[in-house]
């Protein structure tokens, strides 16, 4: 693969006016299937909710059939945020209040406010890409050691992590992004809080949304809880175990999306984001979700349509295009530090290595290639 230095980068906007004639006009038009698919897995999830509110009355060695519908619902968790999530970043529910009311009951076992996804998320994420300003980076080793940089440190896959508590992280690491920054907005709001990767702010009338939002999502599992009547086996089976299966399967693809490539200063996305390959099944059931270059390309089309824009970098862009199997991007999760040394260099809490992005265009995919490059 020849290099690609920093004076041929190309910004998102590029790359759409290049690939947009050379998609069908239906791509861009908005599918309500996904409105259908978020309804149909919160009815999986009351059913699985309502076989749990008889738990109390099964014998204990019958307990572990319920199983296998706490891996369904925990695959609906991960549904409800992809198919929000596509419903956010089109006009398929045109009417705002019901947009409001359906993304509140899609990302209420997110605990995420859809006002505060939407500034996360669409503004500052997809505006500000694996940059300096994105919410959504690594850490750099240059911020403060504060809370927030000490739990993706412990928790998150590197070179460095404990399998035990990489195991923990998965199921608990995207509760902690939403309250890195739902207290960040609804406590300070001033852009400079230490502990998110980014302090952002939102505006008056935001605010006051996430926090409305957020008291909404909170009575919502207050009343789950009391309809499980507290039950620690309700709860365990029902409720913790779905979330943390769903939690981890999100974790799953979004540590691919950006964290192991480098950071950019202008919006290459061909640069700072990766595509991954997984078994047709999980398209299937994830909305496309591993296409996520394809995504970042076109936010609005229909992921129905992410596959044509693959074939399309494929084909105009082959020696930009990041694409890597599920299990290739993981392996290099678990072989490089967590933390930004440098636009292209990671490093670890202590700053004493220094270690190339492999996703990067100078070396890229090199199967034998010395990670580590240097010691500080």
């Amino acid at each position: 693969m020849s290099s690609i230095n920093q004076e041929a980068w190309m910004t998102q906007a590029d790359y759409a006016k290049k690939l947009r004639p050379l998609l069908p006009p239906e791509a861009f038009i908005s599918n309500p299937d996904k409105v259908w698919i978020l309804l149909i897995n919160l009815a999986i999830l009351f059913a699985g909710w309502a076989i749990a509110d008889h738990l109390d009355h099964w014998q204990w060695y019958f307990l572990w059939l319920y199983l296998p519908l706490a891996l369904v619902m925990g695959n609906s968790v991960i549904v409800l945020l992809f198919s929000t999530h596509d419903v956010m970043h089109n006009r398929t529910i045109s009417n705002l209040w019901l947009r409001r009311v359906i993304s509140i009951l899609g990302l209420t076992l997110l605990w995420m406010p859809p006002t505060l996804w939407k500034a996360v998320h669409n503004r500052e994420h997809h505006g500000k890409t694996n940059s300096v300003q994105d919410p959504d980076r690594n850490y750099l080793h240059s911020q403060p050691n504060t809370w927030g940089k000490w739990i993706q440190n412990a928790f998150v896959p590197s070179a460095e992590v404990n399998p035990i508590l990489l195991t923990i992280g998965m199921g608990h690491a995207w509760g902690i992004h939403t309250f890195r920054n739902l207290t960040s907005v609804l406590l300070f709001n001033d852009g400079e809080t230490k502990y998110p990767v980014v302090a952002f702010t939102v505006s008056g009338k935001e605010r006051r949304a996430i926090a409305l939002e957020f008291l909404g999502i909170l009575g919502l599992h207050i009343g789950l809880l009391a309809y499980l009547e507290f039950n620690p086996v309700k709860l365990l089976l029902s409720y913790f175990l779905p979330i943390w299966i769903g939690y981890a399967g999100v974790m799953f693809y979004i540590y691919t999306n950006h964290m192991a490539c480098r950071m950019t200063s202008l919006n290459d996305v061909l640069v700072n984001s990766l595509s991954i390959r997984v078994p047709k099944v999980f398209d299937l059931l994830h909305l496309n979700f591993s296409y996520h270059t394809e995504h970042h390309i076109f936010p609005g089309l229909s992921s129905d349509y992410y596959p044509m824009v693959q074939a399309l970098l494929q084909t105009h862009y082959p020696e930009r295009f990041n694409l890597l199997d599920a299990g290739k991007a993981w392996q290099i999760m678990l072989q490089t530090p967590r933390h930004y040394k440098g636009e292209n260099i990671f490093t670890d809490w202590s700053g004493d290595k220094s270690v190339v992005c492999p996703i990067s265009r100078d070396d890229r995919f090199a199967e034998d290639a010395k990670l580590e490059v240097a010691a500080s």
